[in-house]
């Protein structure tokens, strides 16, 4: 990452910063018009689907996608985004790994706040199953939100009973509602994009009265993580929401779980979408497809396939 590179992003980072409290419809509005200016791979198709009783985006290759489902949750604070936003990310992790991913339309905050998210990614996961898909070929994968809703999805399945996708991806993942790490008031000047009133205002939003004191709110304080399939964390060192991530990895690796800890210096939060504007970018896409690779191989050949 050069240091021209750093200081462009975080600059048009800065300026996207809403000043003063802005309404559910202008964060909305904000976050599309910034995403729709992320790079997507040419030779994709995206064409509209259903996923457990709601909208979902089917992304694949052109050419057809070889065996192996990516479940993708976008992200948005749980109160804005869409697969349309989260393209770019859904896009290269396609591009790069050759699977099909869809990529979920959950229900948002405030209009269907803690756990309509958590209750739409299960049954997304449970109609892949009931389709005739081995959780051996599937993934989650997700970002912000998105990547802290792959983790509450797979505790809720395990809590269900369902069987456990083949791994976790979770760019930049938000996993703590309390907000008590560390890393929420230390990178306070570093993070170019939120601030902690930020995350008040949409985990207030989210939660709508729910106390964050338990796993499916705050896995990376609350959550036991037995029996979850190996994950990757990546995340950059310029968040607030560092801490969610390096928690959530020690949690893990006392549970008996693979996990990766995957921290880039300097970066922001999400930075994988960024393709074009950091070199790292491109380069944790790669070893974010490397690991859905690997995870989707390693558990096609434990169950004979």
């Amino acid at each position: 990452m050069s240091r021209e590179q750093r200081a462009r992003v975080d600059a048009m980072m800065r300026q996207g910063r809403h000043e003063g409290p802005a309404t559910v419809e202008e964060m909305r509005a904000g976050f599309r018009a910034l995403m729709a200016g992320m790079k997507v791979p040419e030779g994709l198709r995206a064409t509209p689907a259903e996923l457990g009783g709601r909208p979902a985006l089917r992304v694949e290759p052109e050419a057809g996608p070889r065996a192996g489902t990516i479940l993708y949750f976008h992200g948005g604070a749980w109160v804005f985004g869409s697969p349309e936003t989260a393209l770019s990310l859904t896009g290269h992790l396609v591009a790069k790994t050759g699977f099909g991913a869809y990529s979920l339309d959950y229900r948002l905050a405030p209009e269907h706040p803690f756990p309509a998210a958590i209750e739409d990614g299960v049954n997304a996961y449970r109609a892949l199953l009931d389709g005739g898909e081995d959780p051996a070929g599937i993934v989650f994968a997700g970002d912000s939100a998105g990547g802290g809703l792959s983790v509450t999805a797979c505790l809720a399945a395990r809590d269900a009973g369902l069987p456990l996708p083949a791994g976790i991806l979770a760019f930049s993942a938000g996993l703590d509602a309390t907000r008590s790490g560390e890393s929420m008031d230390g990178k306070a000047g570093a993070d170019p994009v939120f601030t902690r009133a930020d995350f008040d205002r949409t985990s207030a939003l989210y939660l709508a009265g729910a106390d964050p004191r338990q796993p499916l709110l705050s896995p990376a304080v609350h959550a036991d993580l037995s029996g979850f399939p190996p994950m990757l964390l990546q995340v950059g060192t310029n968040e607030l929401l560092l801490d969610d991530s390096t928690r959530l990895a020690v949690r893990a690796r006392e549970a008996g779980v693979d996990v990766v800890l995957d921290v880039t210096a300097e970066a922001p939060h999400v930075f994988q979408a960024l393709v074009g504007e950091l070199d790292e970018a491109e380069e944790a896409l790669d070893r974010a497809a490397l690991f859905l690779t690997q995870r989707i191989r390693a558990r096609d050949t434990r169950v004979g396939g």
